[in-house]
């Protein structure tokens, strides 16, 4: 009896609400037997589960490895951070035919485990500019993780990440080929949602982050007519949801605005499928920013959505080449509110038919053949 490849799969998200990673941990399923390593519980798709306790930080965010990061001594805090340290315990000897690191801050973790297993990197967004938007990540971390692609990505097997706009920047700076792989769902057996005469339902769903410009958002739905409504289906961040109440209470006097639980990332399409226009509008504070391709822009899809997005270079491509909705003149409050104030009824149902036409287009099929190739390649 042939014996299944063992995979082990690292990533420092709680990963139920973790849509790529969940994608991804499937995909692992078919190649071999995965063992997990991250915040939350099981996934479908993982044999183990080693699960990282949620108060550790995966950041060297202690007095002395905040030090560190401040004198640059990064090899010394590498494997330093306390969820590292705890991870590193979990695997506790145990060896792997195939290392998944999720994101930067996985890589020394993962090398550190390989013992001369293949590494796939899959680093998901630009890692020197995750939260760049933030004095002291800029300050202390940026450097950081620049420190840990230059040191292991040269090393690492196989590198992949959400568009090829990201991908060029890793190959640019590391010299490393960069495979896309994008941040899309499966293709939904969906139709778009009959219209309410009168009314335009906004929604849009993601993470309670500062950052985000959401208030952007709720503030753009405030200055419109009654036509218009907005639904937030928000992922509260490991802040104990103090943002999302700060949230709350900003949209608080307009009856229009909703909050919902968080949905998971496997019903979210079903659920946003009753609205009208997804919406997102992101100021360009980092490269992630700027480069952005992210998971909503494909649920909307999925979701059978009209689409009113920022100008970011990845996303109006895609809008434009399938006419799927209206990119904003720029990042302002002022004009994401022109964008939608110039929605018709009309307007909103030729959107959602073009994005039904372009549904299977955008779903995962072509991402999830490279990622079967990387994994035929990898443990040939």
């Amino acid at each position: 009896m042939e014996v299944e490849p063992r995979i082990l799969c690292i990533s420092f998200s709680d990963i139920q609400a973790d849509s790529r990673v969940l994608r991804q941990v499937r995909l692992l399923a078919e190649a071999g037997e995965v063992t997990t390593l991250c915040y939350g519980s099981r996934p479908p798709g993982a044999t183990h589960h080693l699960e990282i306790d949620s108060s550790l930080p995966s950041l060297p965010q202690t007095p002395a490895g905040v030090l560190r990061l401040a004198l640059r001594r990064f090899s010394a805090v590498e494997l330093e951070a306390p969820a590292v340290k705890q991870a590193r315990q979990l695997v506790d000897g145990q060896s792997f035919d195939l290392i998944v690191a999720n994101e930067a801050r996985a890589l020394p973790l993962a090398h550190a485990l390989a013992n001369g297993a293949p590494v796939w990197g899959d680093m998901h967004e630009w890692a020197p500019e995750e939260r760049a938007h933030v004095l002291p990540w800029r300050l202390l971390v940026k450097p950081y993780m620049y420190s840990i692609c230059a040191k292991y990505l040269p090393r690492t097997t196989a590198v992949t990440a959400v568009n090829a706009s990201i991908a060029a920047l890793y190959t640019e700076h590391f010299g490393c080929p960069t495979e896309v792989v994008r941040n899309t769902g499966p293709y939904r057996e969906l139709m778009p949602a009959a219209p309410v005469p009168g009314r335009i339902r906004l929604v849009h769903s993601g993470a309670a982050v500062p950052g985000r410009n959401l208030e952007g958002t709720i503030e753009a739905v405030k200055a419109l007519d009654e036509r218009f409504s907005l639904d937030l289906y928000l992922v509260k961040a490991r802040d104990g949801g103090r943002y999302w109440q700060e949230l709350r209470e900003l949209a608080a006097a307009d009856p229009r605005i909703t909050f919902h639980d968080a949905v998971e990332p496997d019903r979210l399409p079903a659920t946003l499928n009753q609205y009208d226009v997804g919406v997102f509008s992101l100021p360009p504070q980092t490269t992630n920013h700027r480069l952005m391709l992210p998971n909503k822009f494909f649920d909307f899809v999925q979701a059978r959505l009209a689409l009113v997005f920022s100008p970011s270079p990845e996303t109006a491509s895609l809008m434009q080449q399938h006419d799927l909705g209206v990119i904003t003149e720029d990042f302002s409050v002022a004009a994401l509110t022109r964008a939608l104030a110039t929605l018709s009824v009309d307007d909103v149902q030729r959107y959602k038919a073009n994005t039904h036409r372009a549904a299977r287009a955008l779903s995962s099929a072509e991402d999830e053949a490279v990622t079967r190739q990387v994994l035929a390649r990898l443990l040939r």
